[in-house]
């Protein structure tokens, strides 16, 4: 189906005004398809031709105004609609395919009870799978579904569903909205309700998840009615559309989907085992982002796919300081500064950069570029604004723009006016600077000392040579003295060089942090008396500037200006010691996965491994039962322990440190460190499988089984990535994720070069969404060499690569360049 460009878009929104929506989906069928009948009235210019967007399986009917149209006349995905009349009534009637990659209506089959759940996947362009639509942003018009499906069923959507007899359901007519926002969720769902005040309630799970959702549920609902109340008082507006439900789907592509009145989310955020407070943390974070949508999606819709960041990017920053905000979670900030913000970082640097403002020419693109740069360089972009303008003018800003274009559509354009408005002075070239340009500045603190006192002291600015933008950044400097002395001052940087003049005469600090409390969007470089310092004094920094100092360091790893041996020194010394929650799972599973693994030499892997795999055991032995560190450090241990004996014997019954019990997660999470070191067997594996199915031991044991150190192991998970169209796409990424292991680089070397002779075809069987999270997973990224570099630069020099795999393959090798000549600044 081609991708529809802007300007068809406009053409076809200039002509059609869409009236209403009347789909009727026959969901009682067991095979692979189901029905779906869609009737669209809309008005449009006498005379004029247009097309409408269906997707399907078989195109039984189509009836404009009363005449039949020729069913063959389908082309692509697009139906031409001839003779089109003032005021138009369209009826299509079809059979579509059910989805497994999560395009279009998602059909599940629960291996652990055999029943079967749907719901729809429409985001961004996949709505014509499930019914007959002119599938763009701009026309908005209302939905009523009717929905036919086993009696046992329960329907769901964006309004309230009614159900009109034995299986039988009707929901709507909803508002006016998108195309891409409505939401259908069909099953046998265990449902929990609750009422907020005007707002009724529902979280909904599969029924063999109904114990993991009820030991939860008072805490979701209290999150949730938290959220809706910080909005309301952000937003000026109470909560738009009546009713909320929040579903846990299964074989989710993504952390969640904000329809009005339903959001689905993923099923990792239902803790059948013992679970962190940091993911429960991330779980108030998610459902706070879906929540905030309701608003700056649902309320206010982009009027086209370029403008689809800016809900997400302020959702992302809304998310993360409500929760903080407004529930009994302090820390996202903290998390947020530690980990997600460096995953903006470092797309930001890739050769795929672009602006956090979207350009895209049509959905395709549209839909590659929204990604870690959008949600979370958008979102520090938010912070440095709120930083630089104030949060009464912020939230101002945020009023008008809701008053001004609530139930209806609007533009960046709109936004920079609303700000504009609000500030009382033309925000246009500061929005320029930061949302239509790429790549990261690095701000370098300068530090001159005399007789124990400030002689002089700067802030210099630098930008890449392929982006040389130096753009105006308001942040704090924090001055941190022998006796424990703390000052802070707010600075603005503009320029190549700004200096300070006002911390000259002051005594010279132990340390001087730029960017204290991580208001800026930059690489942080320390001045050198500063980050010899830092071993010493990092543990006394405030949550915030530890984890601030933790994103800076990893990026001067990637950089190669701090050596990988130095950062997980620190590491070690960390462990002793860190209180906080967040920064101990991002800084040990980053430390883990990005430093050891990949930025450290091989040769020294083994003792650094062990090095802080004693460091853990250290800080295990000494922590009491019921601490809630304990269950993030055990994990970290099993992911950094090479003793098969010890992993071994946890499994086995053998009493883990700090009073924990090995629960099922936890058994998996042994079971495959033990496969890549060759301490557990298929065997094993299969019967544990057996003996506990589920989905998430499906996915478990597909990880496991492609991590084992076997030939034949290797070549059936191969063989299943590249060529099984019948995978779902959680099982296509576990398997992704536990081919390549650090022990294995020898076993695995042959696959190096397959991946990049296959992969092409490969490519062709998977949807972009799954493709791209699959190469994130699947590209050999622990190759790091100039003959995986080599093999990289041929294989893109290929005219018949996809988009995509052009553009991950680019990336992820542009990633092994940065590692390569890192190792080769630090070696020995």
């Amino acid at each position: 189906m081609p991708s529809l460009t802007h300007a068809e878009a406009r053409t076809r929104g200039a002509l059609v005004d869409v009236h209403s929506y009347q789909v009727g989906l026959d969901l009682t069928g067991t095979g692979e398809t189901f029905r779906s009948v869609t009737t669209v009235r809309f008005g449009a210019e006498p005379g004029a031709e247009t097309f409408v967007d269906v997707a399907p399986e078989t195109l039984l009917s189509a009836t404009l105004n009363g005449r039949d149209l020729p069913v063959g006349s389908l082309d692509d995905g697009r139906l031409p609609l001839p003779g089109l009349a003032a005021g138009n009534e369209l009826t299509v009637v079809a059979d579509m395919a059910y989805s497994r990659q999560c395009e279009g209506l998602h059909r599940f089959t629960d291996p652990a009870d055999g029943r079967v759940y749907v719901y729809s996947f429409v985001y961004l362009d996949h709505a014509p799978k499930v019914f007959a639509c002119f599938d763009q942003p701009d026309l908005k018009a209302p939905y009523t579904f009717e929905v036919t499906c086993p009696e046992d069923w329960t329907v769901l959507g964006n309004t309230p569903a009614e159900r009109t007899g034995p299986g039988t359901w009707t929901l709507g007519p909803s508002p006016a909205q998108a195309t891409y926002l409505t939401a259908l969720v069909a099953g046998p769902y265990a449902a929990f309700s609750h009422r907020h005040g005007e707002v009724e309630l529902g979280f909904h799970c599969r029924e063999s998840e109904r114990a993991a959702l009820a030991a939860d549920v008072a805490e979701v609902f209290e999150i949730t009615g938290q959220v809706l109340d910080a909005c309301a008082e952000m937003f000026g507006i109470d909560y738009p559309f009546g009713k909320l439900d929040q579903v846990f789907v299964p074989e989710f592509s993504v952390l969640s989907l904000d329809h009005p009145g339903c959001v689905l989310l993923r099923e990792q955020y239902l803790f059948s085992s013992a679970a962190a407070e940091s993911e429960r943390e991330t779980r108030a974070v998610v459902l706070a982002h879906g929540i905030s949508l309701m608003w700056l999606a649902g309320l206010v819709t982009n009027r086209w796919w370029d403008d689809l960041w800016l809900g997400q990017s302020l959702a992302d920053y809304m998310a993360h300081r409500l929760t903080a905000e407004a529930t009994r979670f302090p820390g996202p900030p903290t998390t947020f500064a530690a980990r997600r913000k460096g995953q903006a970082y470092v797309p930001d640097q890739r050769p795929s950069t672009h602006p956090v403002c979207l350009e895209g020419p049509d959905v395709r693109t549209v839909q590659l570029e929204l990604d870690r740069i959008s949600y979370f360089k958008g979102h520090s972009v938010f912070r440095q604004l709120a930083a630089h303008i104030g949060d009464d003018r912020l939230r101002a800003a945020l009023r008008t723009y809701f008053s001004r274009h609530g139930f209806g559509t609007a533009s960046f354009a709109d936004f920079v006016a609303a700000l504009s408005d609000s500030v009382g002075s033309d925000m246009s070239g500061w929005a320029d600077s930061w949302f239509r340009t790429c790549d990261v500045d690095t701000l370098t603190a300068e530090l001159t000392v005399r007789d124990g006192r400030i002689a002089a002291a700067a802030i210099r600015q630098t930008a890449p040579e392929r982006h040389p933008v130096l753009r105006t950044h308001t942040l704090d400097v924090g001055l941190y003295g022998d006796d424990g002395e703390r000052t802070v001052h707010r600075v603005r940087v503009e320029g190549e060089r700004t200096d300070l003049p006002e911390l000259v005469g002051r005594p010279a600090p132990r340390l001087l942090l730029p960017n204290d409390g991580d208001l800026a969007y930059a690489k942080i470089r320390f001045d050198p008396a500063s980050r010899a310092a830092l071993p010493e004094l990092l543990p006394e920094l405030a949550p915030i500037n530890r984890a601030m100092v933790w994103c800076a360091l990893l990026l001067g790893v990637q950089d190669g200006v701090v050596p990988a041996a130095e950062h997980l020194g620190l590491v070690r010394r960390m462990v002793a010691g860190e209180p906080e929650l967040s920064i101990l799972a991002e800084v040990l599973e980053q430390a883990r996965g990005d430093v050891a693994d990949r930025f450290l030499p091989p040769a020294e892997r083994p003792a650094a491994m062990a090095a802080v795999a004693g460091a853990l055991r250290d800080r295990l032995a000494a922590t009491a039962p019921g601490d809630e560190r304990a269950l993030t450090l055990f994990r970290a241990l099993v992911d950094f322990s090479a003793d098969t004996t010890e992993l071994r014997g946890w499994l086995d019954g053998a009493a883990p440190p700090a009073g924990l019990a090995v629960d099922t997660d936890l058994a998996w999470r042994i079971r495959y460190r033990l496969a890549a070191l060759g301490g557990v067997d298929e065997g094993e594996i299969t019967k544990a499988l057996a003996d506990a199915p589920g989905a998430d031991a499906d996915q478990a044991a597909a990880r496991c089984l492609a991590a084992l150190p076997d030939p034949a192991a290797k070549d059936r998970a191969w063989t299943a990535i590249t060529t099984d169209t019948e995978l779902s796409n959680y099982r296509l990424w576990a398997l992704g994720e536990g081919f390549w292991q650090p022990e294995q680089t020898e076993l695995t070397a042959p696959y190096v070069e397959r991946f990049f002779a296959e992969m092409p075809d490969a490519a062709g069987l998977r949807g972009d969404l799954v493709l791209d999270l699959l190469l994130r997973f699947f590209f050999p990224r622990l190759a790091a060499d100039p003959a995986t570099l080599e093999l990289a630069e041929r294989t893109l020099a290929r005219p018949d690569l996809s988009p995509t795999l052009t553009r991950r393959i680019a990336d992820y090798t542009d990633d092994l360049r940065r590692v390569v000549r890192a190792r080769a600044a630090h070696t020995r």
